[in-house]
């Protein structure tokens, strides 16, 4: 049996004020959760391109592709320990450009979540979704500057 290899994944981190989007995915392994639209990425593309992909196919949401945020290891084990997947996602913040939230590809529902609810939450979450929330609003206040009064 051949061992798995890392696969190289792209996500779509978009905030705007107030919300962040989310899709719920409907394959496993986080079948049922909401987390950021996001997916492989293509041979000769890079992670930042593949992340605005994405998003397209998965909510039908244009956005620009500003910079990575981290990179995120996810590790899937068997039941005695064994590595059985690892894919290495790099976030990207995205910066909104047009587009209502539609399901399409592999995503069940996708919307516009109040922050407040992610932080609360209240959603059936893949991991660290309100972490890289909170690293993307950080990111993009720094990156806007200070609000006009």
């Amino acid at each position: 049996m051949t061992a798995p290899v890392p696969r190289i994944g792209a996500i779509a981190v978009v905030v705007t004020t107030g919300h962040v989007l989310l899709a719920r995915r409907r394959n496993p392994p986080d079948a049922g959760l909401w987390g950021f639209p996001g997916g492989h990425v293509e041979l000769g593309e890079t992670a930042l391109t593949a992340a605005a992909r994405e998003l397209r196919e998965e909510t039908g949401v244009l956005a620009e592709p500003l910079e990575y945020l981290t990179n995120i290891d996810v590790l899937r084990h068997d039941a005695q320990g064994n590595v059985t997947a690892h894919y290495l996602l790099a976030a990207v913040l995205c910066d909104f450009v047009s587009g209502t939230p539609s399901p399409a590809d592999d995503v069940i529902e996708a919307a516009w979540v109040p922050q407040e609810q992610v932080r609360a939450g209240t959603l059936p979450m893949s991991d660290q979704v309100d972490v890289l929330m909170e690293q993307a609003i950080r990111r993009d206040q720094t990156r806007r500057g200070p609000p006009r009064a």
